[in-house]
């Protein structure tokens, strides 16, 4: 190909229709035929990134490689390509007004009036481009947050517009809509997605291809009757039916023939088919699992499943490698003690305590591990779930009263966990964490040098404390061994207890490298040792 060509993924009626997994569903279909493709994010809010968000508000902050705090779509291109994303695959409107007000005090618009068009436009069009530089991919697939209509998406979708009329065919886009179902009427109603052209065509844009999020099929009346109201071909008119699993999405687009139709839309001609093999066989392995564990993910924030997602990916990647069917019950840890750990957890073949930050919640997870450690029962610590497990251990083991994290108590006797160095003084929150991937050097003999199979690695991080290496030795004494270092700084990124079954404490986001075709062979060993168990 001569130049990249682009594709522009935006949504309407509602949010969370899928346009993260649709835009991982076509880039994993493009992928297979052999090209080579990119996703990238664009968020309209004002925020910088998602790095100071409560989960809450937008699911888990997901970190690339090189540092960047990101939204979560990031997780599915990456678990669906199975190659690393970027700082440059998500922007949010507040990057690119810091940009712009940056050039306007440094001088670069040489005294213009400095506005929404062309200057804002300006930046994201030179953002949407920048992965394309090189021509280091075939396609680039941008996805747009939020729905057609609402303020904050007006700069983005204008600059959508500009963008597709400068490059004609090279650029396409793909609208995600609603065909409701109404139960009392019994059928699916076009007029939501038609509003949604509408709205669209309003701002200058004419949808190519209509993807149609609904409960139930789309039969060829209707899809004709939406390619006639919202002027697209009806080939152009691709139904997207819920399924038991996002990782069937990619096999539904293939029948749909979405790609062949961006394909043709485009004038590539292509007469390849995608190879799924592999993604196939995982869906074997996935759907048909021998064995069966209970998995208690134990966290704070378990009223949304978004804000543990790569955690819950991660159990899928790692069952299917396991043929094991990992049923994930969330636990809050607000609802955790010593007096009813033995009630709530006992029938968990494994438990993991996830990661975050602040005080709410703590005292439960130490409880959790506590009852995990004197149990027996296969034990995954994650970032501040590690943290938790130095802190019990040195409450209960070595008798360390009050032992804590500097983080809740600033004042405690025995601070295990304490403020990095480089830490010390940041007052900055956004993007000031120890961010990003950093090599670990296993120690031989270990679970999870076993688990890995090699003793050099490289793992994700999103934290302030660390392990307080001025009590290393009082915990190996007892029986808590560092299993894996980060030699340059000599900190502590790994604890193990070897006379406990399966007992992990990692600093480090193991689930934001876990894919389809790489499941996290910390997940993999973890759901193996909680099979073993059951």
């Amino acid at each position: 190909m001569i130049q990249s060509k682009f594709i522009f993924v935006l949504g309407g009626v509602a949010s969370s229709l899928g346009k993260g997994i649709i835009s991982s569903s076509l880039a994993k279909l493009l992928q297979a035929r052999g090209y080579k493709v990119t996703i990238q994010k664009f968020d309209p809010y004002i925020n910088v990134d998602p790095g100071t968000l409560n989960p809450y508000e937008h699911g888990e902050c997901y970190v690339t490689r090189d540092g960047a705090e990101t939204d979560l779509d990031l997780g599915h291109y990456e678990r669906f390509l199975n190659q690393p994303t970027t700082q440059a695959n998500n922007v949010t409107t507040g990057r690119i007004y810091q940009t712009v007000i940056e050039k306007e005090r440094h001088g670069d618009y040489l005294g213009e009036t400095v506005q929404i068009i062309p200057h804002i436009t300006d930046e994201i069009k030179n953002r949407m481009k920048l992965l394309a530089v090189d021509g280091q991919f075939d396609f680039v697939i941008t996805e747009i947050g939020g729905t057609v209509g609402d303020i904050e998406s007006l700069p983005f979708v204008e600059a959508v517009r500009q963008l597709k009329w400068e490059m004609g065919v090279n650029a396409l886009v793909l609208h995600l809509t609603l065909v409701p179902y109404l139960a009392a009427a019994g059928e699916l109603k076009t007029k939501p997605t038609q509003h949604s052209v509408k709205a669209l065509l309003e701002l200058g844009v004419q949808p190519d291809i209509l993807i149609c999020r609904t409960e139930h099929h789309l039969h060829s009346g209707l899809r004709n009757k939406i390619a006639l109201f919202c002027n697209v071909e009806s080939t152009s008119v691709i139904e997207s039916i819920d399924t038991e699993t996002i990782y069937n999405v990619p096999l539904l687009m293939r029948e749909e023939g979405l790609d062949g139709e961006v394909l043709r839309k485009m004038n590539i001609k292509d007469g390849k088919k995608p190879n799924l093999t592999e993604w196939d066989n995982f869906l074997k392995r996935l759907k048909n699992p021998v064995h069966e564990v209970t998995i208690g993910l134990v966290g704070k924030y378990v009223e949304l499943k978004d804000s543990y997602k790569s955690i819950l990916e991660s159990f899928v990647h790692a069952g299917a490698a396991n043929l094991t069917k990992v049923n994930v019950k969330m636990i809050h840890s607000e609802k955790i003690s010593d007096e009813n750990a033995d009630e709530t957890l006992r029938k968990m073949d494994g438990i993991l305590v996830a990661p975050g930050f602040g005080n709410r919640g703590i005292e439960g997870k130490i409880s959790a591990i506590k009852y995990a450690r004197e149990n027996n029962i296969p034990f995954l610590g994650v970032c501040l779930g590690m943290q938790c497990a130095v802190i019990e251990f040195a409450r209960n083991v070595l008798n360390f009263d009050d032992a804590h994290s500097t983080e809740m108590h600033k004042r405690t006797p025995f601070p295990v966990i304490d403020l990095m160095e480089s830490q010390k003084n940041v007052e900055d929150l956004g993007g000031t964490m120890r961010l990003g991937a950093y090599p670990c050097t296993l120690t031989e003999n270990s679970k999870v040098a076993a688990a890995y199979g090699k003793f050099h690695i490289e793992e994700r991080h999103r934290h302030r404390y660390e392990f307080n290496n001025k009590f290393r030795e009082d915990f190996i004494n007892a029986g808590m061994i560092p299993t894996g270092i980060y030699e340059e700084k000599d900190l502590v990124e790994i604890v193990e207890i070897p006379s406990h079954p399966y007992f992990v404490g990692v600093q480090f986001h193991p689930e934001y490298k876990s894919t389809v075709a790489s499941p996290h062979p910390l997940f993999v060993s973890f759901v193996k040792a909680a099979r073993d168990k059951a």
